[in-house]
């Protein structure tokens, strides 16, 4: 008599590490992202966070920005040095250079306090889908199926999810890759950022713009800056 087949294992729910100093703000963030399905870990400094980081990488992380012993920013930086994983920042300033900063040093996302937990949680999640296995890369729905596309030396292979610069392969974060994808679908077009925010991001809503305008800017570094145009009042587009 043939035994039966062992249930399928249930994947493990995905990890977060909290990095907050504020003791009664991390106590319940890290309850309310548990009773969301996350498994938590937390860390009340930067150097502690960076040191759990380093141990054992969670799935994603969420970083404030004022901390002691290495704050936020130098932390997302330290942690890009290495790993790929999404990270958010939160923080009570709300100084468009306070949030620029925090993007250009790795962060995917910045929400500043007070906060809804369910927008955390909403955000938190749309990273790990960008950044998840089979998922990481591909556009939510592209405008059209170009499976190859060529711009001058730049070269998209929606396929095998590889960029191309003349014969060197480009190294991409999830975001990165996402957003050349979305315009290689449809070269020539002007994709505004409140598209991108939906597509790239999965933001049904007018999310913050400097998001999209610090990926691109980032993005235009490894692909040439040519490559991208500014369409002023509109968004962007790729010069085919």
């Amino acid at each position: 008599m043939s035994q039966a087949p062992p249930p399928p294992v249930e994947p493990a729910p995905p990890e977060v590490l909290l990095v907050e100093d504020d003791a009664v703000l991390r106590e319940a963030t890290g309850m309310a992202l548990e009773r969301h399905g996350f498994r938590v870990r937390t860390a009340a400094d930067g150097l502690t966070g960076l040191e759990m980081f380093r141990r054992r990488p969670p799935d994603v992380a969420v970083l404030d920005v004022m901390l002691p012993e290495l704050d936020g920013v130098s932390l997302v930086r330290r942690i890009r040095e290495t790993s790929g994983v999404p990270a958010l920042m939160i923080s009570a300033r709300t100084d468009p250079i306070d949030v620029v900063q925090g993007l250009e040093a790795g962060a995917d996302d910045y929400l500043t306090k007070p906060y809804d937990t369910a927008v955390l949680v909403a955000r938190m999640r749309a990273a790990l889908r960008r950044s998840g296995p089979g998922t990481a890369a591909a556009p939510a729905e592209p405008a059209a199926p170009c499976r190859l596309m060529r711009a001058g030396d730049l070269t998209v292979d929606a396929r095998s999810l590889e960029v191309r610069r003349g014969d060197r392969l480009l190294e991409l974060t999830p975001t990165e890759l996402k957003l050349i994808l979305e315009f290689a679908a449809e070269p020539g077009a002007v994709l505004s950022r409140s598209t991108l925010l939906e597509r790239v991001w999965e933001y049904g809503w007018g999310g913050d713009s400097r998001v999209v305008d610090v990926h691109v800017q980032r993005l235009r570094a490894k692909v040439g800056h040519e490559r991208i145009e500014t369409v002023r009042g509109f968004g962007y587009k790729l010069r085919a």
